[in-house]
C-alpha cells in the first residue's frame, strides 16, 4: 500500500453498492479519473455460504478489467454507527475479498449515496418509477467517484482494507 511516496498503481477501480435485492456495479478508467455505471445485478443470496451469481459476475469484471481495487459501500447510519445494512455489506465485502485476492477490497462510507443517486436521476429527467433498474448502478458510481476523489487528493486508497 502506498504511503504517499509515489503515485498509486495504475488500473481500473470497481465499486459495489450492496442492497438486499440488487447490487450496483461501477468501474473507472485505468487512471482512476471517471466512474461509469456497469450494471445492476440481482442479489443471489445463498444460505450455505457459497458464491452467488452476483459475486461471480463481480469477480469476472475484476479479472476482465484487471482491477486494481474494489470499493464496497458501507451504509453507515447518519449517526456514523453501523446498523444491519452495514453488517450485511461488510459480510459481502469479506466474501468478495476472499474470492478475488490478491486484489484488495476496501469499504468506503456511502451515507446518502442512494438519495444523491435518486436526485441525480430526477435531475436528468428520468421518471421515478424507472429508477429501480438503475439506482444501484448510480449509487455505485457515486461511491466510486468519491473514492477516486479521495485518491487524487491524498495519494492513498480510500476506506478500510478488508483482510482476505
Amino acid at each position: 500500500m502506498p504511503t504517499g511516496s509515489g503515485p498509486l498503481p495504475r488500473g481500473p477501480r470497481l465499486a459495489v453498492d450492496v442492497g438486499n435485492v440488487r447490487v450496483g456495479l461501477a468501474a473507472s478508467d485505468p487512471d482512476g479519473l471517471l466512474a461509469t455505471p456497469v450494471e445492476t445485478l440481482a442479489r443471489d443470496l445463498r444460505t450455505d455460504g457459497s458464491w452467488g451469481s452476483d459475486l461471480e459476475r463481480i469477480a469476472t469484471e475484476v479479472r476482465d478489467r484487471g482491477a486494481a481495487v474494489v470499493y464496497v459501500g458501507l451504509p453507515r447510519l447518519l449517526s456514523g454507527e453501523q446498523g444491519s445494512a452495514a453488517t450485511g455489506a461488510r459480510a459481502y465485502a469479506e466474501q468478495l475479498a476472499d474470492g478475488i485476492a490478491p486484489v484488495p477490497v476496501r469499504m468506503v462510507d456511502e451515507r446518502l449515496t442512494t438519495v444523491s443517486a435518486h436526485q441525480a436521476l430526477r435531475a436528468s429527467g428520468r421518471e421515478g418509477r424507472t429508477h429501480r433498474s438503475v439506482i444501484d448502478q448510480a449509487a455505485a458510481v457515486i461511491i466510486l467517484q468519491s473514492a477516486l476523489d479521495v485518491e487524487r487528493a491524498s495519494g492513498q486508497r480510500s476506506g478500510e482494507l478488508i483482510e482476505s
